[in-house]
């Protein structure tokens, strides 16, 4: 007896064989043999999904009857893709006119599509001419986009055909990923093409013409491994043909650079009738998001020469130029290729490419944990990490390994002797499988997923998916999990042997000519006072005092002492560095070296700050005359704030520029950041001066940038509004640090008879301009600045209210809608730049909503719940609540929402109270009673220490952070700057441990009411 229908549907891996009958009793498979038709399905990862996607098919052109037909022979491609790629068989559904892609015949050993072939048809997709030399489309808009995403499609149709009917899909998989590449590639190329046409709208089409913008790819497009479906890492540089008189300026080229990038990025990924493609992203850019889109090849390099981080070398050992202008991206290509193969060599290298794989896998969700295919122990990751380090670390000398994707690298590592063969062919077919069991879960939906499936359904279909088509075995969800739990332990295992091999450590602190000689016997001097690289420092000191001048002479009797007091830093290498930079620059005037060796007090202040900060080190470096004020207690004052906004007046006053009145304003604020960080240093300021000092010079600096953004304003027109900026947060209490970004409000309140709507708009646009002034680059550039961000979330309805809103509409506001939150912010509110006369009117508004009258129990206890949602929400995934500066445990936050929580209450009733400052306001609070004294000064304690060590972190790393520091040399270094003496690091860590722990008991029992 035959079996039955369901029977045979179950043998051929259908999950739901009733379902599967009813569709086969559609009038679309009318006619068709039934033993055929399940032949084809029987080839179908899913078979379920395939038939589901024939009969859609079948109903949309009927014509396609012919191929299943056809039997096995001709219809294996069709089922093996609808039942592989969802998504894809809802694209052909969309676009029935492309159902002739399954005519191609099949193979078992497909090969890549020509990359040209590719650029040439996505081209031509949009109306480019795939011979020019920079194509231009003839199609805009959506129309283009459209068009080119169906013809990018289209292709990936034709590619997924190929993989899933490959006899050997791993063996395919580079081919593959290499195709992938190549296709997003050839759509960035078009997106170009099209962008270059909508940009003629606004720019002529010779300026348009004579831009060249290279697209780099990064990542695993840069490397030719793309996936299936991922965001596209890119990096632009843009150029002119003919820079300077004769041709574009660069500030143009970057305009329209910048234009032509965003037009691209927009006809992938922007809304259009046929679905985007994948996100562009340029965060891998020199600064990031904060950074400019597009650069110039001269400001990349610059960057990278001077700011950029280590696995920002990591990340370009991938880069490649893959659309737009070839020639630059060449140049680029071969511009950063040494910066990459030099890296290895900088401090510390080998130690943070381990330390970012830990915390990539640290920061894993716990619920991803171990369904991750990608970051996880034993995933892709682990790989990735190994090979790269092994390339960046032994490719310095030797050039076989400097190859970008990852199985060429393998290779390249065994043949060179750098893994063993055994273990590189483990590695290799281990990464292959992962790659593979990734590239068929994103292409069942298209989308950019690195778990493994959990349903049994779904395994299923992945194990049937990874198969190659003359493979026989029984595919099912246990043999695909027990495959892929083998693969990650070997991949574990290969990667904690090799990853963490002492002898990378060893062969990265060597020179290049080291690592291919035997080493040079270490400076014994030098290594002793604990200079960790003893013949870079020789190289410093010899080019000190090298040659007969009086320069060098003097050098030669300084350095002994000087060569002692860096050692006594945390860093003596980079302070002697540092300290050569300063002494080239300074060297031939009359005073530096003169104030050294006759100020000992100058000398030793000078070594101490280069050694134990970078951002004194770096803003020296670039304002080197400043080291004048070491021999001088009274020049390292702080300068009033009447006296910075009586300087700048002074000086924008011969400007017209707005650019140069801006940068001498924020050259002036630079000056005063260096000055206030060397008096800290030398401790001639309190921590609470310290802070007044910082708001004061990022008041002036705010006061300047608002003179300029009215000048302009005036420039188009009439004034038609006063314009007020105020201080919130830290900023209104002027109890800033280092790494302090201002938190502000704009109020605008329009001039009599004005218009209210125009004003609206003239205020606004003076705010932009505000902002823009403060942080954008300008040229030349104020090179070490830690530019002044203006963060306006604080505002009435947070980031989707208005950014200026006039003093009427914060009256309606707080009158109708506010919440206690907003009470609670404006405790801080300071007038900080702006009209005289609208700013008292605004803090006497201010005043009737800080100081409530009465606190009713339901306001309390939302305060309360606030609290508790920002402890759970906004503390950093995988940050140690007992570590955290500012959202931890008994940490800044804790002890300003108590401390804020009791004016709510009582400062209506105490004038005590009405302060912006957290200290004045706890002592306050402390005199009413409404604190014990010993809890007030254990909460000032905690406050202040945790305050102090997050301006340490930024002091000694150039970097803003709110961690106490886990890494024993950070932790010294900010032990040092908090007071501490050497070798006392654990004494500080034990100390914040111990105050933040009492101090978060005295929070819980006030705040929370616990126990009383």
């Amino acid at each position: 007896m035959a079996p039955s229908l369901a029977r045979r549907l179950i043998a051929l891996g259908s999950s739901d064989p009733e379902r599967a009958e009813r569709f086969l009793g559609a009038p679309e498979v009318a006619g068709i043999d039934e033993d055929v038709l399940l032949e084809g399905l029987a080839v179908a990862p899913d078979p379920d999904a395939a038939l589901v996607a024939l009969v859609r098919l079948l109903e949309k052109d009927p014509s396609l009857r012919r191929v299943v037909e056809a039997g096995p022979s001709r219809s294996e491609p069709l089922f093996r893709l609808l039942g592989a790629s969802e998504a894809l068989a809802e694209f052909l559904i969309r676009r029935p006119e492309h159902l002739d892609v399954f005519d191609a015949p099949p193979s078992a050993e497909p090969s890549g599509a020509d990359p040209e072939r590719l650029r040439v048809s996505l081209l031509r997709s949009v109306g480019a001419d795939p011979a020019a030399r920079r194509p231009v489309a003839s199609r805009m808009g959506a129309d283009a986009y459209e068009a080119l995403r169906v013809r990018y499609r289209r292709h990936l149709c034709e590619l997924a055909i190929r993989d899933l009917g490959a006899a050997s899909p791993t063996d395919f998989l580079p081919a593959a990923a290499a195709e992938l590449a190549d296709l997003a590639a050839a759509a960035l190329e078009a997106g170009l093409a099209v962008a270059r046409a909508e940009a003629a709208a606004t720019y002529t089409a010779e300026e348009v013409g004579a831009v060249a913008l290279s697209v780099i790819g990064m990542g695993k497009c840069g490397a030719r491994e793309l996936n299936y479906i991922s965001d596209v890492d890119v990096i632009y540089v843009v150029g002119a043909d003919q820079p300077g008189p004769e041709g574009l300026d660069d500030g143009l080229a970057v305009k329209i650079g910048t234009a032509l990038a965003t037009g691209l990025t927009r006809a992938v990924w922007g809304t259009a009738r046929e679905p985007a493609l994948w996100q562009v992203d340029a965060n891998l850019r020199p600064e990031g998001k904060d950074g400019p889109l597009v650069r110039t090849l001269d400001s990349h390099l610059a960057y990278y020469a001077r700011w950029a981080q280590s696995w920002e070398f990591q990340a370009l050992l991938k880069a490649r130029c893959i659309a737009g202008d070839g020639e630059l991206g060449r140049r680029y290509e071969e511009a950063v290729a040494p910066l990459v193969w030099a890296s290895a060599g900088r401090d510390g290298f080998v130690e943070s490419v381990q330390a970012m794989r830990r915390r990539v896998t640290e920061h894993i969700p716990p619920a991803e944990a171990d369904r991750q295919i990608k970051l996880g122990p034993g995933g892709l990751r682990d790989v990735e990490f190994t090979v790269q380090l092994l390339q960046l670390v032994h490719g310095r000398t030797d050039e076989s390994l400097r190859v970008r994707d990852t199985t060429s690298a393998i290779a390249a590592l065994a043949a060179g002797g750098y893994i063993g063969r055994t273990a590189a062919a483990e590695f290799d077919a281990s990464y292959r499988r992962l790659r593979l069991l990734e590239h068929r879960i994103q292409l069942a939906h298209l989308r950019r997923t690195h778990l493994m499936p959990v349903k049994e359904d779904a395994l299923r279909a992945l194990a049937r998916a990874v198969q190659g088509v003359m493979d026989s075995a029984k595919a099912s969800p246990e043999s695909l999990l027990d495959s892929w739990h083998r693969t990650k332990r070997a991949v574990r295992e290969l990667h904690e042997r090799i990853f963490y091999r002492p002898l990378l450590n060893a062969v990265a602190n060597m020179s290049p000519e080291d690592a291919k000689l035997s080493p040079e016997a270490a400076q014994g001097r030098l290594a002793a006072l604990g200079y960790q690289d003893p013949a870079g420092a020789m190289r410093h000191i010899e080019a000190l005092t090298a040659g007969v001048s009086r320069r060098a002479a003097l050098q030669r009797q300084l350095l002994p002492v000087l060569l002692d007091w860096l050692a006594q830093g945390v860093d003596p290498d980079a302070g002697l560095l540092a300290f050569r930079r300063v002494s080239e620059t300074l060297g031939t005037t009359h005073w530096y070296l003169g104030m050294l060796r006759d100020s000992a007090a100058a000398a030793e202040r000078l070594c101490h700050v280069l050694a134990d900060s970078r951002l004194i080190a770096d803003l020296l470096e670039v304002s080197p005359e400043s080291v004048a004020w070491l021999g001088h207690d009274k020049d390292l004052a702080p300068v009033p704030l009447e006296v910075q906004w009586q300087e700048i007046q002074s000086k924008i006053s011969r400007h017209d520029d707005p650019t140069a009145r801006m940068r001498l304003v924020r050259l002036i604020r630079r000056r005063e950041i260096l000055r206030i960080a060397i008096a800290d240093s030398a401790g001639l300021l309190n921590q609470d001066e310290v802070g007044r000092a910082l708001a004061d010079a990022d008041q002036a600096a705010v006061l300047g940038a608002l003179r300029v953004a009215e000048d302009q304003a005036a420039a188009r027109g009439p004034l038609l509004t006063n314009v007020l900026i105020v201080a919130m947060g830290r900023q209104g209490g002027r109890e800033i640090g280092y790494g302090s970004d201002a938190d502000v409000m704009y109020v605008h309140r329009p001039l009599p008879g004005a218009d209210p709507a125009a004003a609206q708009r003239q205020a606004t646009e003076i705010v932009t301009s505000l902002n823009g002034l403060l942080t954008q680059p300008l040229k030349p550039a104020v090179r070490a600045e830690r530019v002044l961000q203006l963060d306006a979330d604080l505002r009435p309805e947070g980031k989707s209210g208005p950014l200026v809103r006039s003093l009427d509409s914060f009256a309606e506001y707080y009158r109708r809608w506010a919440l206690v939150w907003e009470w609670q912010a404006l405790l801080r509110a300071r007038p900080m730049a702006g009209d005289d006369g609208l700013a008292a009117d605004f803090m006497a508004l201010a005043d009737s909503v800080r100081y409530p009258s009465e606190l009713s129990a339901a306001d309390v206890t939302e305060i309360r719940r606030i609290k508790a949602r920002v402890e759970a929400e906004r503390l950093p995934r995988g940050a140690d609540p007992a570590r955290h500066l500012k959202l931890g445990r008994g940490g800044l936050s804790d002890v300003e929402w108590l401390v804020q929580f009791i004016q709510l209450q009582h400062a209506a009733e105490w004038p005590e109270l009405r302060t912006t400052a957290t200290l004045p306001a706890l002592r306050a609070a402390a005199e009413l009673g409404y604190l014990d004294d010993a809890e007030a000064r254990l909460l000032a304690d905690t406050w202040r220490l945790a305050s102090r060590i997050r301006s340490a972190n930024v002091v000694w790393s150039g970097r803003a952070s709110d961690l106490l520091p886990a890494s024993r040399r950070d932790l010294e270094a900010v032990a040092r700057w908090c007071g501490y003496a050497p070798g006392q690091a654990t004494a500080l860590e034990q100390r914040y441990l111990q105050l933040t722990r009492r101090a978060r008991h005295v929070f819980e029992e006030r705040f929370y009411a616990v126990g009383r």
